[in-house]
């Protein structure tokens, strides 16, 4: 008689909406700290060692003054800071919302290089460089954060 297989008991919903509920609320208490300390008084956060070290901007620089602004309403001047800012945000906004999806349904989250593509990995990586580098000459001075 062959053995017969037995079903694994499901998991528990509140199980699966571990990870998306601890990132969230991680999100949100540094966006309710970067909202009431402001990052745009010099040296309030430290300094980015990246450009400490090279004098470049890098992809990251005005970040948190940029989250400073979009937490106080102002999208315009996040952009100035950061023209990342928001895209990254909202993928984020995406992703938190699959991972919920998923975690109430019981199924694993979805890692986001099985999700998408080598190729738009690729492409992410180069337009990362590409604005990296932009940024950092006299034809991007309007990408540098203010």
């Amino acid at each position: 008689m062959p053995p017969t297989e037995v079903e694994p008991a499901p998991r528990p919903r509140w199980l699966g909406m571990g990870l998306p509920l601890l990132s969230g609320g991680a999100v949100a208490g540094g966006l309710a700290l970067l909202h009431f300390r402001d990052p745009h008084v010099q040296g309030a956060y430290g300094f980015c060692p990246f450009k400490e070290l090279t004098g470049y901007w890098c992809p990251g620089c005005g970040g948190l003054r940029g989250l400073h602004n979009l937490t106080e309403g102002h999208v315009v001047d996040a952009l100035h800071s950061n023209v990342l800012i928001l895209p990254l945000l909202l993928g984020f906004l995406g992703w938190l919302v699959t991972a919920l999806v998923f975690g109430w349904q019981g199924k694993p989250i979805p890692r986001i290089p099985k999700v998408l593509p080598k190729p738009a990995l690729w492409a992410a990586l180069a337009l990362l460089l590409l604005y990296t580098v932009l940024r950092n000459t006299p034809w991007g001075t309007w990408l540098a954060p203010v």
